[in-house]
């Protein structure tokens, strides 16, 4: 009787690897074709994500605003164009993202930084120390006014400063 038990569990052995294997086989076929379709939508959840001006302001409108002053105070001004490159562009986007705010063209509004931005390529072009820091301070002022018109005035943006870790002056005037 013993013996007679032998045959089948090899064979049974044999069918539950097999299933597996085919089973295996499936999922990493299924895994790669879903991998190598980069045309896939992303999923709502994705897609119905917008981030505030608030959050765009800071994540990437502040920093680059900071490390232009830097890259000028430096004398990078290789680095100084890259970053005008990029504040104007962060710019731009944030205009799409967000195209009214309380009834107000924020593309409209955002046109203020155009007369400092033709200052600040030329001073960067010509490296001008000089007036490189004229345009920056027009550009901080365009900033600020823009900042009193959505009446945001407690977020003052400043020339940076070698201490300062930051542009962010928030005014400590209470509203009440």
């Amino acid at each position: 009787m013993e013996a007679a038990n032998r045959p089948r569990r090899p064979i049974a052995v044999a069918v539950i690897a097999l299933g597996a294997a085919a089973i295996l086989a499936f999922g990493l076929a299924a895994s790669r074709s879903v991998a190598a379709e980069p045309d896939t939508a992303p999923s709502p959840q994705a897609t119905g994500y917008l981030p505030s001006i608030s959050d765009l302001m800071i994540a990437t409108i502040q920093p680059r605003h900071e490390r232009l002053w830097r890259a000028a105070l430096d004398g990078n001004w290789d680095f100084a164009a890259y970053e005008l490159g990029n504040l104007k562009g962060a710019f731009n986007r944030l205009g799409r993202a967000h195209p009214t705010q309380g009834g107000i063209s924020l593309p409209d509004m955002i046109t203020v930084t155009e007369p400092p931005f033709k200052e600040l390529s030329t001073a960067i072009q010509s490296k001008d120390g000089v007036a490189f820091a004229k345009a920056y301070a027009d550009l901080t002022d365009a900033c600020n006014s823009c900042h009193q018109a959505f009446n945001h005035g407690v977020v003052a943006i400043r020339v940076p400063n070698r201490t300062s870790a930051s542009d962010l002056g928030a005014n400590s005037t209470s509203r009440n």
